[in-house]
């Protein structure tokens, strides 16, 4: 089988844990022939299970492209490795930090002709392929980044890659792409884990009043510790000039922490950047307000509500949940445009729902 032939056919996924095992799982449903591979082969065999593929050893010479989808520090070794194995693929990884992999590579000597870096901008905190989702990366960015070594032919097999997983491909230089991810990705995870740490010291008495707030702030913190160790070690030099920036503001704030109006205005910075933030569909973030819906805790209760919400005739922005800590209840808050709240609310009381 000639190299083009290849590109489209046989793919090698290795690594087997959440983010290659779900790629596994798309490219199956894609058509693709997938084989995966793991250093502990239970996992590979686990991913197989669930879909992601085949553990028998794929045929080097019919082999088109190649997923690295190991922890960053053994990413380079990896990629180096697979692009000597198979000789007509072409490698990518999804490792979250993209000019180390590159560097390495080059210094080691490595012929890149073949290797085009990507980041898909999904995953969880959930790690392992029983956590392996197939329609993980749908509608959901990823990242390209293609370099002045590379064959043409290299970045056209890895956006196809994107497009089997149905996500959508962006092109980024590594260096842009790392100062991106620092700012968006690395930094959060620093100031969830920031936030979720100080709970240690925090009084059972006084966690027992945590709402929802608390909760989306610290939900990122039960990420792996090793895996975010490499990765801010891979990418060192812009987490932290942003998190110079955050010290920064933090030392603004308790400087004039007496004048309300510093604090006013510190509060609302925080605000103009969450409305910075894409809304659906990559558009402009759009003014919501929630509508709370009081949901007993019970098979079937969400698809009967989401039955009277389509009948309200709404479109459902946003919606998330927060569980009463006593009452067998939940709160439902379902966040629409403001001109249909009233419309929302009326059609809610009129199905008998209790609203908080």
């Amino acid at each position: 089988m000639t190299a083009p032939e290849a590109d489209h056919a046989v793919v090698v996924i290795i690594g087997a844990g959440l983010v290659g095992a779900s790629i596994g799982r798309a490219l199956v449903t894609a058509g693709r022939t997938v084989h995966v591979e793991d250093r502990v082969p239970s996992h590979a065999m686990v991913a197989a299970s669930r879909g992601s593929g085949s553990v028998e050893p794929a045929a080097a010479d019919e082999v088109g492209l190649v997923v690295v989808a190991v922890p960053p520090d053994a990413t380079p070794a990896a990629v180096a490795d697979a692009l000597e194995r198979f000789p007509h693929a072409v490698v990518t990884d999804v490792a979250s930090v993209k000019t180390r992999v590159l560097s390495e590579l080059i210094a080691a000597g490595v012929d890149v002709s073949r290797y085009c870096g990507s980041h898909p901008m999904a995953g969880s905190q959930h790690t392992g392929p029983l956590t392996a989702d197939g329609d993980l990366f749908v509608d959901r960015t990823w990242v390209v980044t293609p370099h002045r070594r590379m064959e043409p032919r290299a970045q056209t097999v890895v956006e196809q890659l994107v497009a089997d997983c149905r996500a959508r491909a962006v092109e980024m230089l590594c260096e842009n792409h790392d100062e991106a991810v620092a700012q968006v990705s690395h930094l959060p995870q620093l100031m969830s884990s920031l936030t979720a740490g100080h709970l240690r010291s925090v009084p059972a008495t006084h966690l027992a009043l945590a709402g929802q707030g608390i909760r989306d702030v610290t939900r990122i913190a039960g990420s792996d510790p090793v895996l975010w160790r490499q990765i801010i070690a891979a990418n060192r030099e812009a987490v932290q000039h942003e998190l110079r920036a955050v010290r920064d503001d933090l030392d603004a704030l308790i400087e004039h922490f007496d004048d309300p109006q510093a604090v006013e205005d510190f509060i609302a910075r925080g605000r103009i950047g969450a409305l910075s933030l894409p809304g659906k569909h990559g558009a402009p973030s759009r003014a919501t307000v929630p509508v709370v819906i009081v949901i007993p805790d019970e098979p079937g209760a969400l698809a009967r509500l989401f039955s009277d919400i389509e009948a309200a005739g709404v479109n459902v922005e946003d919606l998330q949940i927060e569980h009463d800590p006593e009452r067998q209840i939940g709160y439902l808050a379902v966040q629409v445009v403001p001109e249909l709240a009233e419309q929302l609310t009326a059609q809610m009381v009129a199905a008998g729902r209790q609203l908080r």
